[in-house]
């Protein structure tokens, strides 16, 4: 049986109790810190950036999952491998050479992740599953928390297909809608890493682990 992952998405916690909710989230039984990098130009909406993930990092030692969904992402590296980062990840439409920036995560001892927006097709991962850690399928359209479900457990099934014929330890992430309802879809379509946010989060606290404990049983 699959082991499956939860990478609750910081985006949806309480900001203003930044500290606690991390601590939270971490004895809830999270096995990934997700955090959401967003530019205002490659998705609409502006989040933060490295100093707030350096300011987070004493607070856990949980796997910190940095996805970054700005344009260009290569120039950034650096700065997010420095603040923290364990796993970063960037889209395949935001550098012009994707397997440079790979490279380059890699080479600072971090895991490297590459990200499938919705329209995006797996023909991208072609020529770089010998370098990544992990995969990212969206689920929705990047840039904002609470989105609704889109149904693409083929290109799910796809992607483990490729990691499958790697033979390789590859993390098949997938972000989007993901609840109690979705999660099953997914994890049978070859997802072994679930991102989700305001389902976790909805709650409160005393219902973090409830969450958590409930998306992994699929």
């Amino acid at each position: 049986m699959t082991d499956i992952k939860i990478a609750p998405s910081m985006l949806s916690c309480d900001f203003s109790n930044l500290e606690s909710e991390l601590k939270r989230i971490d004895d809830a039984g999270a096995d990934y810190i997700h955090l959401d990098v967003m530019d205002g130009h490659f998705v609409p909406n502006i989040t933060f950036g490295p100093p707030v993930i350096k300011a987070m990092r004493p607070h856990t030692d949980k796997i910190f999952d940095v996805h970054l969904m700005i344009d260009p992402a290569a120039s950034y590296i650096d700065a997010f491998a420095d603040a923290g980062a364990d796993i970063i990840t960037i889209h395949a439409e935001a550098d012009k050479h994707t397997h440079r920036a790979l490279q380059h995560i890699k080479s600072l001892d971090k895991k490297a992740g590459i990200a499938l927006n919705p329209a995006t097709p797996t023909s991208v991962l072609d020529h770089v599953m010998d370098m990544v850690d992990l995969v990212l399928v969206m689920t929705v359209n990047p840039g904002f928390g609470g989105q609704s479900y889109i149904p693409l457990e083929d290109k799910i099934a796809d992607v483990r297909a490729r990691i499958k014929a790697t033979g390789r330890d590859i993390d098949l992430q997938v972000d989007g809608g993901i609840t109690d309802i979705t999660a099953p879809k997914v994890i049978e379509a070859g997802a072994n890493v679930l991102v989700a946010g305001t389902h976790v989060f909805k709650d409160g606290p005393d219902h973090y682990a409830n969450q958590i404990q409930n998306l992994k049983e699929g």
